[in-house]
């Protein structure tokens, strides 16, 4: 294969370069670049210890086809078997964790707050593997995006006690979910910072894109009764995530990637935040891309007028996508959406390759082609996926463009026309991001 060849090249040219710069650190003094990032610092000062020279990045493809790649699949040859799906199929992306819902980073960071709380030592990618998987999908046009989780993140709320949200009976104490977690506050500005330090780190290293997940309040039927929000005053939750991601897009915009975001699915319809801080209205405008998580086993009965929504995936991606259009047609400027659509299977039916065309072709016919998929242990379905085209591959010394407001990315939906058809846990059970 032509990207094993590639990787063969890449690690060795990778552990060159390191020989005549900072080696891989022994201590948790450093990072992958030699430097600590300190989150408390002013933009100025982390923009002048960013990694010289940075890594070329891809440009951004006018159309995304993508596949998500859990943390042990990216340290492990999943990886290289997923570069040679995207290598001989129509898939040119690739989402990486960088940080997960567990709240740890693919590798060894430079930030100083994954350091403080150890967030970079549960088996770390090497940077000579890093480089060389970077260095490789670069090669062959493939986009790699950086999924980092916001506001799920027990690791650090157990370390910083102080930016998770307060329980409403004793607020010296964190308030927990269902399974005994404490879920950060999305009120609290630091850590929309610490997922900012991470972002930068991301594309120094040679990530084209962030992709920001968790960006909401949790969706627990008991977080009005039971929890308490200090630094609320007054605001609406769908305001507070509105302000939150307007601000870090103001911080990474210099960088001139796409700053994105991963939505529930239903937010294109549900004309209420959901209590989870997420109206179309309110956040649609404040990234580069909207992804809604439009998996149809995730849809409640009733939904659409369809008992088992999960049994109609085309019907219930033809509605979202529909409500996301209108929905969209207020704004200034054009919304540009890239959804997720489901490749797991979460009661009945069985979700196969059929299952992945009918999601693909109510996007096809709703004028988005843009699309990911899903699927927790990162397994396709890959006879779901088209050939190959060279003409939907970026080039790798293409530059990439920049992005104040918007990036060209899906067809813009304001002006759609009908198009030729054709979160998560690592459990299986836990097939999305919940």
């Amino acid at each position: 294969m032509r990207w094993l060849a590639v990787l063969l090249c890449a690690a060795p040219s990778a552990t060159a370069q390191t020989s005549s710069a900072p080696t891989m650190p022994r201590s948790r003094d450093t990072g992958i670049s030699g430097r600590v990032v300190d989150s408390t610092r002013s933009p100025k000062a982390l923009r002048d210890s960013l990694l010289t020279p940075k890594a070329p990045l891809v440009a951004t493809p006018p159309i995304v086809r993508g596949l998500y790649v859990n943390r042990w699949a990216a340290l492990g040859k999943k990886m290289w078997e997923l570069i040679g799906v995207a290598e001989h199929t129509e898939i040119n992306a690739l989402v990486i964790d960088v940080k997960d819902d567990r709240g740890f980073v693919l590798y060894r960071s430079r930030v100083a707050l994954a350091h403080a709380i150890g967030a970079d030592t549960m088996r770390p990618m090497t940077a000579a593997h890093l480089r060389a998987v970077l260095d490789t999908m670069r090669t062959h046009g493939i986009y790699p995006i950086a999924r980092i989780v916001v506001a799920k993140d027990p690791l650090l709320a157990e370390a910083h006690p102080e930016w998770a949200i307060r329980s409403r009976a004793d607020t010296s104490r964190a308030w927990r979910d269902k399974q005994g977690r404490a879920w950060l506050d999305a009120h609290q500005w630091p850590i929309w910072q610490y997922a900012a330090d991470l972002a930068r780190e991301a594309v120094d290293l040679g990530f084209s894109e962030i992709q920001f997940d968790y960006v909401r309040f949790p969706d627990d039927k008991h977080l009005m009764r039971e929890a308490a929000f200090p630094l609320a005053n007054g605001r609406l939750r769908a305001q507070v995530i509105r302000e939150q991601l307007g601000r870090v897009h103001a911080l990474l915009s210099p960088l001139g990637v796409p700053v994105t975001a991963d939505v529930f699915g239903l937010t294109a319809t549900d004309t209420t935040d959901m209590g989870i801080g997420q109206r179309w209205e309110m956040f649609a405008d404040q990234v580069d891309v909207v992804l809604p998580m439009s998996y149809p086993s995730h849809y409640a009965p009733g939904t659409y007028g369809f008992s088992a929504p999960n049994a109609h995936p085309y019907a219930v991606i033809d509605h979202t996508l529909k409500d996301a259009k209108r929905r969209s047609a207020a704004f200034a400027h054009p919304v540009v959406v890239r959804p997720w659509y489901q490749d797991f299977t979460l009661g009945p039916p069985h979700y196969g390759a059929a299952q992945v065309r009918d999601q693909i072709k109510a996007g096809y016919d709703n004028g988005i082609e843009s699309w990911i998929l899903w699927n927790p242990g990162s397994r396709y379905s890959t006879d779901a996926l088209g050939d190959y085209n060279a003409s939907r591959r970026s080039s790798s010394s293409a530059a990439i463009p920049a992005c104040p407001n918007r990036c060209a990315d899906s067809m813009p939906l304001r002006n759609a026309t009908r198009a030729s058809s054709v979160r998560p846990s690592d459990s299986s059970a836990a097939a999305s991001r919940p």
